[in-house]
């Protein structure tokens, strides 16, 4: 444990196996990465924390929800990832628990997070140089790292959505077989964003409730700018699907359109061919008698003949408009 005495301002900041602390202007925010059980039960009788919050806390939840305490408010939520890592397997999702006290906040994850690590980073940048004010409440810190972790998003989306220009370039560059993949690969990454984001919003909505409650009347405005950051990012993912079905839509037309010509174009050909294949299986038969069969040049004449029908066929589509 290290401890360190600023200015004016008192930060302590100590690492015990995967828990972090950060302390600053009276507010202390606990991040837990993995935690074991002993971890989670340390923390929750530093912090008095319900028993059914402990018992949540100790394994990764396949619902987000949130719950309004005597002394603090227990939300979980789940993060897309859009990112890949170094070759390895990630996890597509990402739960974060958070404990917002009036004067804590306590995050747990099962996995490593560059917002909240960014977010950390400024909390003790902020703190060390004097200007770690971020409100008179853990519910301020709470706030700022959530609408950071919607500003990752969107920066997800609008690359996203650069990717989807760069699919309409070659769309219309004749490449249209090539991007049924890639906007397939696409398609699935914003489904999945839209599923992981599916309860965010009544999960933020009954936080509002609980957070007047808490924090009282004056905090109401972060509170609906939470929910604004939802939205935006909603709105984001709602674009890119539009998007997304407009280029799927036109490069499925112009695929059935050059499919389209190019069996028309195997049809002519196979009718040209057909009259020309006629006349040589004529000239096959073994009969008493063969015109121009054992003339002088008789291959040549035939093959003449097969020419004419050959280019009066195909001037004749031309002339029709087939071809």
């Amino acid at each position: 444990m290290g401890e360190y005495c600023l200015c004016e301002r008192r930060r302590t900041l100590y690492t015990y196996l995967m828990i972090t602390k950060h302390a600053s202007n009276g507010l202390l925010w606990i991040d837990l990465e993995s935690p074991s059980q002993e971890e989670i039960h340390s923390v929750s009788k530093d912090y008095n924390l319900n028993p059914l919050v402990t018992h949540e806390l100790s394994a990764p939840s396949v619902r987000s929800q949130v719950d309004l305490y005597q002394n603090f408010i227990y939300l979980i939520l789940h993060f897309p990832r859009l990112k890949r890592g170094s070759g390895k397997k990630e996890e597509r999702e990402q739960e974060i628990d958070f404990v917002i006290g009036k004067r804590f906040l306590i995050t747990v994850r099962y996995g490593g997070s560059e917002v909240i690590h960014y977010v950390s980073k400024l909390f003790d940048t902020k703190a060390t140089l004097g200007e770690g004010d971020f409100g008179s409440h853990a519910g301020f810190i709470f706030s700022f790292l959530i609408e950071k972790l919607y500003e990752s998003l969107l920066h997800e989306l609008n690359a996203a959505g650069e990717s989807l220009c760069t699919i309409e370039e070659r769309i219309y560059g004749g490449q249209e077989r090539n991007m049924v993949i890639a906007l397939a690969n696409v398609s699935r990454e914003l489904l999945f964003v839209k599923r992981s984001l599916a309860m965010h919003r009544e999960v933020l909505e009954s936080f509002e409730v609980a957070g007047k409650k808490l924090f009282g009347e004056k905090f109401a405005f972060h509170l609906r700018a939470l929910i604004g950051g939802y939205y935006r990012v909603a709105h984001a993912v709602d674009g890119n699907t539009a998007f997304l079905l407009e280029l799927r839509e036109t490069n499925n037309a112009l695929l059935s359109t050059k499919q389209n010509e190019i069996m028309k174009t195997i049809a002519v050909l196979a009718f040209i061919a057909l009259p020309a294949t006629t006349v040589l299986s004529l000239f096959q038969i073994d009969t008493l008698s063969r015109p121009i069969v054992g003339l002088p040049f008789d291959f040549w004449i035939l093959l003449l003949m097969v020419g004419a029908v050959v280019l009066g066929l195909f001037a004749w589509f031309k002339r029709r408009r087939w071809l």
